[in-house]
């Protein structure tokens, strides 16, 4: 339960884990190059596994991937990742057309898609794998995470829910998972899925009276 120092984590290993070239659902690519006009969004939310699924059922997203992100290690497989040793998050990649999906609707599917106050768990599952995250790649986007946040606050708290630990972090290098993660949840229809909201809807983007 608690994220280990730079010195701490494991060394891991030079060579990236192979991954399927397509997306098992959508028939896109899993890794880059990735369609023109496509833009690329990560986030932490709890069990990867369900958290990926949230997110390729959304209109106008591309493609998905499950990986590791936020700590330190290089290249880290999952057993590694979950000793706590790594200071990684399992984490999703969202590639989504602009056009068709804003990133201010992937933060809306972000926070209703779990309950952001759990610290370093989501349910069941504990460890600091399973963190709330937000990976940011620009200024407009902090921004935008950041008044996301402030505005389901607001709603949770009215709810009665506690406060928000989600980390809003510049993006860091993604590690891709290994295959069998990838779109876990539509090879394994029965597998466990940990990932659940609150209830509460998320007013970003709604103009709401109080």
């Amino acid at each position: 339960m608690r994220l280990p120092t730079p010195e701490e984590a494991l060394p891991g290993r030079d060579r990236p884990l192979a991954v399927p070239e397509r997306h098992a659902v959508l028939g896109t690519p899993l890794a880059p190059p990735y369609p023109e006009g496509t833009a690329v969004a990560e986030f932490a939310l709890g069990c990867f596994w369900g958290e990926e699924r949230k997110f390729w059922q959304t209109p106008g997203v591309v493609s998905t991937a499950v990986g590791y992100e936020g700590g330190y290690t290089p290249n880290p497989t999952y057993e590694e990742v979950c000793s706590g040793r790594t200071g990684h998050a399992e984490a999703v990649r969202v590639v989504y057309d602009p056009k068709r999906v804003s990133y201010a609707d992937l933060l809306t599917v972000f926070w209703e898609a779990h309950d952001p106050t759990q610290g370093m768990r989501q349910g069941n599952d504990a460890g600091t794998q399973y963190r709330s995250m937000i990976f940011v790649r620009s200024d407009d986007e902090r921004l935008a995470a950041e008044a996301s946040r402030d505005a389901y606050q607001q709603a949770l708290t009215r709810a009665g829910h506690g406060t928000i630990t989600t980390e809003i972090v510049p993006a860091g290098e993604f590690y891709f998972a290994e295959a069998y993660h990838q779109q876990y949840l539509e090879k394994n229809p029965g597998g466990y899925c940990g990932v659940g909201g609150t209830g509460v809807a998320c007013p970003v983007g709604l103009q709401t009276a109080d």
